[in-house]
């Protein structure tokens, strides 16, 4: 990521996640120009001695240029979120057919189902996520992660450091973090199709889902409009054309796929959060699944392909092949050596064990 992408990046605060590859680069190259600033990992960012104010200013900052950076995409060219227009698309999808469930892949679906056949009720309340994050040539950073089943969400950079980020109730919990894990829970049993748009929705997005064709328009010139300043200082002075066809339909499954991983990595010790993420994943064309085997354990390498990055890049997430919990998130260059590598260890445990240090 060059300096104007640095700059674009610290720009958007309220929008959409950023596209993983240009989040870890942003982050790789904010770690080596500020040694005290806060550390952030794949899908969630870690505050920094669990300090809340600057860390909670900076999230959406980091992660969010989903819609500014697909506008700037489209209109200069940049490699964000957008895929490349296809030649073989015979009809150009809506907004609103674009974002319906197609068959799902049949690994997750199986997954899905034996997810809800061995499901019985966890002990404990919440989940705890431990992440190893190493990006090429930097130390590799741990964060420690709660997600409670009532919303609410603790970081940490030591262990030491969770009870005491509870104790002072330092929740950096945010309305779409809830959003996105009601959306999960919806799709372990309901409507694919509703629950893939409440999915996409769960940020802020310039579709118009479900609206009429002269609604979408409406939705997309409001986005365009908000981000008007911004392109202005890109030297950008022709304003982007709303994608059609397998353009909009990647910059709608980059949504799904960026929103539903971050549900897994908030509620992973929710077997009803993994069962919903893994249906709405299975409903992405350019998500492919592989069986593998990694520390001797049977799990399965779902590959976002380069098409919802614009040929750019590619994410492989790990999930174990009989439980649906994440192990390991890879990003990078399609067909070379992964910038940025995250191993996801998974427990529940109860927030009051976690408060009293008995985890």
């Amino acid at each position: 990521m060059n300096v104007d992408e640095m700059d674009l990046v610290s720009q958007l605060k309220d929008v959409a996640p950023l596209r993983p590859e240009a989040y870890e680069r942003a982050r790789a190259t904010l770690r080596g120009a500020m040694a005290e600033a806060e550390p952030a990992r794949v899908q969630e960012l870690a505050p920094v001695r669990g300090k809340r104010s600057s860390w909670a200013r900076n999230r959406r900052r980091t992660l969010g240029a989903g819609i500014g950076a697909g506008l700037l995409a489209l209109a200069a060219g940049t490699a964000v979120v957008l895929v490349a227009p296809s030649t073989h698309q015979s009809v150009a999808p809506t907004a609103a057919s674009a974002s319906q469930a197609p068959g799902g892949n049949i690994k997750l679906v199986s997954l899905v189902t034996d997810i809800k056949a061995s499901d019985g009720s966890l002990p404990g309340d919440a989940s705890l996520v431990v992440n190893t994050q190493t990006i090429t040539g930097r130390t590799p950073y741990v964060t420690y992660s709660l997600y409670t089943d009532s919303g609410e969400y603790y970081v940490t950079d030591t262990q030491n450091a969770l009870p005491g980020a509870i104790a002072g109730r330092d929740n950096l919990a945010e309305d779409v973090n809830a959003r996105e894990v009601a959306a999960a829970r919806f799709a372990a049993t309901g409507d694919l199709d509703a629950a893939r748009k409440q999915m996409i929705n769960a940020t802020p997005n310039p579709f118009g889902l479900g609206l009429s064709p002269a609604e979408q328009k409406a939705a997309w010139d409001k986005a365009l409009a908000e981000e008007a300043k911004i392109l202005k200082q890109k030297g950008v002075t022709t304003p982007p054309k709303r994608p059609t066809g397998k353009a909009l339909e990647g910059l709608i499954n980059n949504h799904l796929w960026i929103n539903s991983v971050d549900a897994l990595a908030r509620g992973a010790a929710n077997p009803e959060i993994r069962a919903g993420v893994l249906r709405l994943i299975s409903t992405i064309p350019d998500v492919t699944v592989k069986d593998s085997t990694t520390g001797g354990q049977p799990t399965l390498t779902l590959t976002a392909g380069s098409a919802l990055f614009q040929g750019s890049a590619e994410q492989v997430l790990t999930i174990s092949a009989k439980t649906g919990m994440p192990v390991s998130s890879a990003v990078g260059a399609p067909g070379k050596k992964a910038d940025s590598v995250t191993t996801f260890k998974v427990s529940r445990v109860t927030v009051a064990d976690v408060k009293a240090g008995k985890f």
